[in-house]
């Protein structure tokens, strides 16, 4: 595991009790349900948790990408500090068509999604998306914004960067495609990138070619990473620090080092425990029992209760709050109330 250690503990993003809800016909989703999470200057944030557990449809929120109808923030807060002006906005209240969340998606929050192919238009090459970015938030000519497409897929490392200037997406390997995403999520030297699965859909190999260079573009760029995976192994390379996502709370936030040898909450262990280990002893991995929840159910207590082997009368009856039970390791768990 790769320590890290960022030069700066101020925040750049904090987010304060998100609720996110998608209202449809006969039901509410309750997508996220009170999510509470800071991201701290110049570091990354792993974020994991099994599907369903509402991880793309934070970052979506904080992007202002979701769909309304039905999908609609309910309430709470996620205050960015804007590189820009020095200013601190409340990104959930303002009008995400207009001219203040265009400045800022793109200009100083990106994001990498998971399937590249999906992202990028198939009917452009790849220097003209890119050159469109730049040209939108830096203001600058067609050519000149050739010449940083260009720049940037040098930088992330692609073969024969300027032939691929004119090359379209179907043309490209994965690899390449979401070399090509970070290229142009970055092309504009945002404040905060957001990594959604993004080595998911690629081998072994590949996957760890797009983790170091993440690592050294974020050193060259001074960007915060919000890394979203299901993949602990790369948590446990990229992160400064972990948020361990159920059912779209927050129940464990450490430092990655203290999460992986003291997790606290039932969940993380249950998910630590279900992932082989290189050099460990071969023995059976140990599944969690049972299925995410759906958004739609109403749980009293605890969401993870039901799953949990050391559940008690409290988890089925109050919802724990999220509280810190070492100096800056937190967690929701009523086992840790004396703490």
């Amino acid at each position: 595991m790769l320590e890290k250690h960022s030069n700066d503990a101020s925040p750049i993003l904090e987010i304060r009790n998100l609720k996110t809800h998608f209202f449809l016909e006969d039901h509410v989703l309750r997508a996220l349900d009170g999510v509470n999470l800071t991201l701290a200057r110049k570091s990354t944030l792993g974020l994991v948790g099994e599907s369903g557990c509402g991880k793309s449809v934070m970052a979506m929120s904080v992007m202002r990408l979701i769909q309304s109808p039905p999908g609609k923030i309910v309430e709470g807060e996620i205050n960015l500090h804007r590189k820009s002006t020095g200013e601190v906005i409340d990104i959930a209240k303002i009008d995400p068509l207009g001219p203040i969340m265009r400045d800022i998606r793109g200009g100083e929050i990106a994001i990498v999604f998971q399937e590249p192919m999906m992202s990028l238009n198939p009917l452009y090459t790849i220097g003209n998306q890119i050159a469109e970015v730049v040209e939108i938030h830096q203001k600058v000519g067609h050519k000149q914004a050739l010449d940083r497409a260009y720049e940037m897929l040098t930088k992330v490392q692609i073969s024969a960067p300027k032939q691929r200037l004119h090359e379209y997406p179907h043309q490209l390997s994965g690899g390449m495609r979401q070399r090509v995403m970070i290229a142009l999520a970055l092309s504009c030297n945002p404040s905060i990138l957001i990594a959604d699965e993004p080595t998911t859909a690629l081998d072994v190999t590949v996957q760890s070619q797009i983790l170091d260079l993440m690592n050294e573009l974020q050193s060259d760029f001074d960007t915060s990473i919000i890394i979203i995976t299901h993949n602990l192994g790369v948590v446990s390379q990229m992160a400064d620090h972990v948020a361990v996502m159920y059912l779209g709370k927050i129940v464990e936030f450490a430092e990655t080092r203290e999460l992986f040898h003291n997790p606290l909450h039932p969940y993380t262990e249950g998910l630590l425990n279900s992932v082989p280990v290189l050099g460990r002893k071969a023995k059976a991995l140990v599944p969690i029992k049972g299925m995410v929840p759906t958004p739609t159910d109403v749980i009293p207590g605890c969401a993870f209760a039901p799953r949990c082997p050391h559940a008690m009368a409290i988890c089925h009856e109050q919802q724990p709050p999220l509280r810190e039970v070492h100096p800056g390791h937190q967690t929701a768990c009523w086992l840790y109330e004396d703490a």
